[in-house]
């Protein structure tokens, strides 16, 4: 009868240990799943503002009042034609040389 009363008393201990490892290891898992939630919202903020630095309308009086940048004017513009693209991938042979002149 002692044998049977020691073994419960040792299952009863495993089970209660094992369940309060259970709790603190669900109270640590909640703990990083809180982190988590507060980090993406963190990243998602750092990113809205990422994009209103470098829009156009943040950019465009920084470049023009420290860096004397300005949008060019029709007149200020040129459009360059684009070549024959054909004739563009086609190797290019070295010209022949006739030593014999």
């Amino acid at each position: 009868m002692a044998v049977l009363l020691v073994g419960f008393v040792l299952v009863a201990t495993g089970v209660i240990a094992r369940r309060a490892l259970g709790v603190r290891q669900q109270t640590e898992i909640r703990k990083l799943h809180q982190r988590l939630d507060s980090l993406q919202q963190e990243r998602v903020r750092v990113e809205g503002e990422i994009r209103k630095a470098s829009s156009r309308a943040r950019l465009q009086p920084i470049a023009e009042q420290r860096l004397n940048m300005h949008i060019p004017t029709p007149e200020q513009q040129i459009i360059l034609q684009r070549g024959d693209s054909a004739a563009s991938r086609t190797p290019r042979t070295p010209p022949v040389r006739h030593d014999s002149l």
